[in-house]
């Protein structure tokens, strides 16, 4: 079960995207092979983005956790998405989004293409 900290992430990477001209297309969308936390889309590609949310007290990079046995779920899920969606034909690109507690708001680090397909 995703924490309240969890939502809030997800919901600031949104706004993130939205405030660069990305569509947001899904969010939280559960397929059997995992969730994918945010989907969006601008200029021809499909964005997977995986937002890992940590609180101000950490010991290594939210990242960290988006580890070879997790980009492998969060491909088949992709794939999963695609085989349905009206974007199938779309270029695709993997980012891992790390959303912190800062001074004021939230720290946001993306990491586009943090993985190939």
């Amino acid at each position: 079960m995703k924490s309240d900290l969890g939502y809030k992430g997800e919901a600031v990477a949104a706004q993130y995207y939205r405030q660069r001209g990305y569509l947001l297309l899904g969010h939280n969308y559960r397929t059997r092979m995992g969730e994918l936390d945010l989907i969006l889309y601008k200029d021809g590609t499909i964005v997977f983005a995986e937002v890992k949310t940590r609180g101000a007290q950490r010991w290594y990079a939210p990242a960290e956790a988006v580890d070879l046995h997790k980009q492998r779920r969060l491909l088949l899920a992709a794939q999963l998405y695609l085989k349905d969606s009206p974007y199938g034909d779309a270029a695709v690109r993997f980012d891992v989004v790390e959303v912190t507690p800062a001074a004021k708001g939230w720290q946001i680090h993306c990491i586009m293409d943090a993985f190939q397909s």
